[in-house]
């Protein structure tokens, strides 16, 4: 299940060297964020440690969603060594996602 992050928790977790980082920036009201809890969960079978799948709750987060210019729920922000790499925004499906883990692997 994917880690749910605060802001104190963020950098330590999103930012691991080398590693594929997707965050999950969502709202606990938002039915297409509700869509995607199973197929980020698929995605973390899949991949396992290869990447780190956390979730940032926007109602709690301010500071993040600001950083980041989170303007709608879901975002996906996909991170690499700190550096966002790519970002999509409502819910999608498992194969979009794989597409873009396989070629930033």
């Amino acid at each position: 299940m994917a880690e749910r992050l605060s802001g104190e928790t963020f950098k330590e977790k999103a930012f691991q060297p080398g590693k594929l980082t997707l965050i999950d920036f969502y709202s606990d009201s938002c039915v297409p964020c509700k869509r995607m809890v199973p197929v980020l969960a698929k995605l973390e079978e899949k991949y396992g440690d290869q990447i780190f799948v956390g979730k940032v709750n926007v109602a709690y987060e301010q500071e993040l969603v600001e950083e980041y210019k989170v303007m709608s729920a879901p975002t996906l922000i996909f991170l690499k060594d700190g550096e966002q790499i790519q970002r999509l925004t409502g819910a999608k499906k498992a194969a979009e996602l794989e597409e873009i883990i396989d070629q930033n692997l």
